[in-house]
């Protein structure tokens, strides 16, 4: 019994250290009213996805009601190491547009690039580890 347990654990601690650095809670840029999302990125099968946890208001305030709580904004996304991933998609709440998506990590931040054909066309954000 003992065996089994103490097996268990070291599959349970060999899963938290595989985690992707990527992994975890976003703060986006300010959008054009001030506000910005909190984005909850974690493993997705062999991807990573993020999925909308809050909408912050731009004077602070939560906006609970947020019409959007709980959408995945991007998904597929892998990693090509050395902070690099690319093969995603991202959706875009203020157009309600679909992109080519493709991030770079350094420390706590995050650079998410949005894009339609060649990368050079589209647009970016970076982004900040709250979690």
């Amino acid at each position: 019994m003992k065996q089994m347990m103490m097996a268990a654990a070291m599959v349970l601690a060999g899963g938290a250290a595989m985690a992707d650095p990527a992994e975890g809670v976003w703060k986006t840029a300010p959008g054009d009213s001030g506000g910005y999302l909190h984005v909850a990125i974690s493993a997705c099968g062999a991807a990573l996805c993020g999925t909308i946890k809050e909408a912050i208001a731009a004077d602070g305030a939560n906006t609970g009601d947020y019409e959007h709580l709980g959408k995945k904004m991007l998904w597929d996304m892998k990693a090509n190491g050395g902070g690099k991933y690319s093969g995603g998609k991202i959706w875009a709440p203020d157009t309600d547009k679909t992109y080519k998506s493709k991030m770079t990590l350094n420390g706590n931040t995050l650079s998410v690039r949005g894009f339609v054909g060649v990368s050079a066309f589209g647009r970016s954000q970076d982004w900040t580890r709250i979690q």
